[in-house]
C-alpha cells in the first residue's frame, strides 16, 4: 500500500510538472515563427551596439535611449561595460546617437538602465526617470536634462520596499510615477520558479514622496507602461499573458480595469503617438529564443501598432517583423513625425522613415 501511494504521488507530481512545462512554453510562444514584414527606409544606428531597451521621445523630437541592460536570463554583449543613455535629434536629416554625459558623483560603474520616462515641468525643465539595476537591485534614478551640454545631472536615487523588481516607468510629475514590477521575487532562481509556476504576483505601484501604494495586481509579468494623451488611461503590457491592459486613472492615483486587448506575441514596452493616441509596441514573437539565444536560431523582432484601443474592435497592424538577421529581441518602438525608432533588449537599434 505504501509503495502504491509513493507511485501515485510521483505520478501526480510528474503530471503537474508536465502541465506546468506546457503552460510555460505556451506563455513563451515557444513554437511561434513569423513571416517577415520589411520597411523600405531603415538603417542600423551607429554607436548603439549593446541594446536600446527603452526609448522616450520629447515633443520637440529629442529621443532618449537606454542602453547596456544586463537582465537575468538574457544575453549581454558587453557584461562588464556600464550602461549608457543616448540622445538622438529626430529633426536632423541624418540623426545620430550621442551619449549623454552624466555628472560626477553618480555611480556609473554599476549603471544598468532599463525602462525610462520623461517629464516636462511648467518651467520647461526636462526630467528623465531611469529604472536602474545596480548589483541586480531595483532603483529609480532621477536626472535633469541639460540640453546645451548634452548632459544629465543626477538629482536623487529612489528606493522603496514596494519597488522590488522594477521594469518600466511612466512619469506623472517631477518626482512621482507609476512603475511595473515584472516579478514578485528579485532572486533569479525564484523569478524563474515564479514564471514556471505561472504565478500572477506581478503588479503596478504608484510612487510619490508622500504616498507609495500598489494600484494594480494580478499580472503574470507587468512590463511596459504608458499613459494616454488625455492622461485618463494607463496602459500596462503583460509580457507573458500576451496582452495590453487599459486602466482608468483616478484622482487618488488608483487604477481600475477597463479592458484587456489579447495579442499573439510577447508585448514589451509601450510608446504612445501623442497626435493620434496609437500605441506602438516592441514585441518578442518567441520568448524561448530570447532566453536561449541560440546563434543558429536568433530571437526575432516584431513591432505592432494599435489604433483605437478603446473601441470594441481595435485595429492591430504588424508594422515590422524580422527573424533576427537584422534586429534581435525588439523591446520598444517609438514614432515622431513619420520616423520610427526600434530598440532591443541587448542588440542594436533601427531607424526607419515611414
Amino acid at each position: 500500500m505504501g509503495k502504491l501511494l509513493v507511485v501515485a504521488l510521483v505520478g501526480i507530481a510528474a503530471a503537474l510538472a508536465a502541465e506546468r512545462l506546457l503552460a510555460f512554453r505556451n506563455r513563451l510562444n515557444a513554437s511561434r515563427e513569423i513571416a517577415p514584414v520589411t520597411l523600405p527606409n531603415c538603417r542600423l544606428i551607429k554607436r548603439i551596439e549593446t541594446g536600446s531597451e527603452d526609448i522616450d521621445i520629447l515633443p520637440n523630437g529629442l529621443a532618449f535611449i537606454s542602453s547596456g541592460l544586463k537582465y537575468p536570463g538574457t544575453k549581454s554583449l558587453a557584461p562588464d561595460k556600464p550602461g549608457e543613455i543616448f540622445l538622438m535629434d529626430l529633426n536632423e536629416n541624418n540623426p545620430r546617437a550621442v551619449e549623454l554625459r552624466i555628472n560626477r558623483g553618480f555611480d556609473l560603474a554599476s549603471f544598468n538602465p532599463h525602462g525610462i520616462s520623461t517629464y516636462i515641468d511648467r518651467d520647461d525643465t526636462v526630467y528623465l526617470f531611469v529604472v536602474n539595476h545596480p548589483h541586480q537591485k531595483s532603483t529609480v534614478e532621477l536626472f535633469k536634462f541639460v540640453e546645451d551640454e548634452n548632459s544629465l545631472v543626477h538629482l536623487k536615487t529612489i528606493q522603496h520596499d514596494l519597488l522590488t523588481s522594477v521594469n518600466d516607468i511612466v512619469a506623472m510629475g517631477p518626482d512621482s510615477f507609476y512603475a511595473t514590477n515584472d516579478h514578485y521575487f528579485s532572486d533569479f532562481l525564484l523569478m524563474f520558479l515564479e514564471m514556471f509556476l505561472g504565478l500572477t504576483w506581478s503588479n503596478v505601484v504608484y510612487y510619490s514622496p508622500k504616498e507609495v501604494k500598489e494600484v494594480a495586481a494580478g499580472f503574470y509579468s507587468a512590463n511596459g507602461i504608458n499613459i494616454s494623451p488625455d492622461r485618463k488611461y494607463i496602459y500596462v503590457a503583460d509580457v507573458f499573458d500576451h496582452n495590453v491592459h487599459v486602466m482608468e486613472r483616478h484622482a487618488n492615483w488608483n487604477l481600475t480595469h477597463v479592458k484587456t486587448l489579447q495579442l499573439d506575441t510577447l508585448v514589451d514596452n509601450l510608446s504612445i503617438d501623442p497626435h493620434t493616441g496609437d500605441i506602438w509596441i516592441g514585441c518578442h514573437p518567441n520568448g524561448m529564443k530570447l532566453f536561449y539565444n541560440d546563434p543558429e536560431n536568433l530571437p526575432a523582432s516584431e513591432v505592432l501598432r494599435i489604433q483605437n484601443i478603446l473601441a470594441e474592435e481595435p485595429v492591430v497592424t504588424r508594422v515590422y517583423a524580422d527573424n533576427g538577421s537584422v534586429l534581435q529581441g525588439s523591446s520598444v518602438a517609438s514614432v515622431y513625425e513619420g520616423k520610427l525608432l526600434i530598440g532591443t533588449v541587448f542588440h542594436r537599434a533601427l531607424y526607419c522613415e515611414l
